[in-house]
């Protein structure tokens, strides 16, 4: 077999190790139906009780990526053994690096993009823009870097938002692939903290 080829399966194999245990977030939740409460990516997002439930969703597709990630490994145990040993490095190379970065995320670091207490934290907006509103109509929207009151501005919380599962406006090529490479986190920074000036 020519290093041509062996490149060629080992390169197979990573990316499939790669996109498989990713598939549930990049496309369980694209289709319209599921995205008839929301509005069309990029706008922002109202606060409701199906954006929280859409977090939850999230979360559980984003840990499901280790089921993938076992049944990816067994095929690649068995490719390494009884198959194309190339193929059966390349889906134990990049499942096995996929499993270790988001066990570490568990203990350190950072956290997976959507987590339980995201849609504890958007809960608790809804609550105190009822208990304390910030104008006399607050409705509160999740814009890309913070969650703000769509009728008076005003920030309610700095959170930038992740991906939400909503069929992307950038196309399905281009949207696959930017979510590969950010793994669904925020495309941009949490809006930072205003400075108080000193007298």
């Amino acid at each position: 077999m020519s290093l041509i080829t062996s490149l060629g399966l080992f390169l197979m194999g990573a990316g499939i190790g790669h996109v498989g245990p990713r598939l549930p977030t990049l496309w369980m939740t694209r289709a319209g139906g599921f995205n008839r409460r929301f509005p069309p990516h990029p706008e922002p997002v109202h606060l409701s009780p199906h954006l929280t439930q859409r977090i939850l969703h999230m979360r559980v597709f984003y840990w499901l990526s280790f089921a993938i990630a076992a049944l990816i490994l067994a095929f690649g145990g068995a490719s390494l053994r009884w198959g194309s040993a190339e193929f059966g490095f390349g889906l134990w190379v990049a499942s096995t690096w996929m499993v270790l970065s988001r066990t570490q995320s568990l203990f350190a670091g950072r956290p997976a993009p959507w987590t339980k207490d995201l849609a504890v934290e958007l809960q608790t907006v809804v609550n105190r823009s009822t208990v304390s509103p910030c104008c006399e109509a607050p409705r509160p929207v999740w814009g890309l870097r913070s969650i703000d009151c769509s009728n008076c501005g005003t920030v309610l919380s700095r959170s930038a938002r992740p991906d939400l599962g909503r069929p992307r406006s950038d196309g399905w090529i281009a949207g696959t692939l930017r979510l590969l490479m950010t793994d669904g986190y925020p495309m941009a920074e949490p809006l930072p903290e205003a400075k108080v000036e000193e007298e």
